[in-house]
């Protein structure tokens, strides 16, 4: 489509006069201002989430739990005034251990949880394993879900656990606020049903044109199109998650991977680039690999460190400061482990996704890789 503007999720987005009334600043994976939402963009977010949060089930007198929020990132509060909209009750609940998700669940007498798959398969297998508690006994009527990528085989299972609906919201990463719903069945689910027709669609991996319904066969890259928010029409934001059409099919399917500079861990951003950076100013790192894996119901992110000098293993300090750096900008928990053996290969590092989600860095490779 020409004339359009073309963003990336981990960019700040395009420039936006300030509202003499105040700005909601949305932070990018870095910690930077990308866009922002006015008072009155604020509102038309909301309503616009509201409407698309009644088609997914949510009625009045609903108590919804949101359990998306990570420090720096502002969608579960806007998720929550969606629902508020929607004329149900709501509470951003995390971030939190799933004990006291639990115990808030119970207080707020929950009818609605809405959480990253990953965070609502945990609550699932510590009720159980932990808690001796029947999952049935919440008295959760829905379950949305957002963030992750994730198999119909757990959305199946968490409708059966907890006796209740399950479906999936998709949220603009840029402006943090839910686009798109996508209800899921015993039969499965067809794709996401917008807030607003074309506010979500499908791109080429290396090609800034949008598909037109009904959609290639192949993988492609899920984008959004704000133009509801008045400073970005004819804006479209690449989110980094892609997803696979079978041939002719009329709506987004569910996100199957992702693609680009960052890889998604337990439902957060982390740059690649930031943690090269990072990497770089410590003296003495040979190599370094990434690694991430999926072995139970969460996400673990590793570091595997290979000294360039034989003197610095076992040295407590340097492996502090890799520590120390990695805090620095992760929103996610990275353990550091270090070779036994010195390597020098000039500080090179790489990405291992054991998981199989993150297709490529670059999105011309995920092409050729997806094909």
């Amino acid at each position: 489509m020409s004339g359009r503007e073309w963003v990336r999720a981990d960019l700040p987005g395009p420039g936006t006069a300030p509202d003499p009334e105040g700005d909601l600043l949305l932070l990018g994976p870095d910690g930077a201002p990308g866009a922002a939402l006015g008072r009155e963009n604020r509102v038309l977010a909301a309503e616009l989430g509201g409407r698309l949060l009644r088609r997914a089930g949510l009625a009045r007198g609903d108590r919804v739990a949101v359990a998306l929020s990570a420090e720096g990132d502002q969608s579960g509060t806007l998720v929550a005034e969606a629902a508020t909209a929607a004329e149900a009750r709501a509470a951003v609940v995390g971030p939190r251990g799933r004990m006291r998700l639990h115990a808030a669940l119970e207080a707020m007498r929950a009818t609605a949880l809405v959480a990253t798959p990953c965070g609502a398969a945990d609550l699932l297998a510590r009720l159980h394993m932990e808690f001796q508690a029947d999952p049935l006994d919440l008295g959760l009527r829905r379950i949305l879900l957002a963030g992750e990528v994730a198999p119909d085989t757990l959305r199946r299972r968490l409708a059966a656990e907890f006796g209740a609906e399950v479906g999936d919201l998709f949220i603009d990463p840029l402006l943090q606020v839910p686009v798109a719903h996508r209800p899921f069945g015993a039969e499965g689910a067809e794709g996401f049903e917008p807030a607003r027709p074309g506010m979500i669609g499908l791109a080429p991996l290396d090609a800034d044109t949008l598909d037109e319904p009904p959609y290639p066969a192949g993988t492609a890259e899920v984008v959004t199109v704000p133009d509801w928010h008045p400073a970005l029409r004819g804006t479209v934001v690449r989110t980094g998650f892609t997803a696979a059409p079978a041939a002719g099919a009329a709506a987004v399917p569910a996100p199957s991977g992702t693609v680009g500079e960052r890889v998604l861990v337990r439902g957060r951003w982390l740059s690649l680039p930031r943690l090269e950076r990072e990497l770089a100013r410590i003296d003495g790192i040979g190599a370094w690999e990434l690694r991430v894996s999926r072995p139970g119901t969460l996400d673990l992110a590793e570091l595997r460190v290979a000294f360039a000098r034989a003197s610095l293993i076992g040295d407590r300090m340097w492996t502090a400061r890799i520590d120390q750096a990695l805090a620095s900008f992760s929103p996610v928990r990275i353990a550091v482990a270090v070779e036994e053996e010195a390597r020098d290969e000039g500080g090179a590092g790489r990405l291992t996704d054991e998981r199989g989600h993150h297709l490529a860095r670059e999105r011309g490779g995920a092409r050729a890789r997806a094909g």
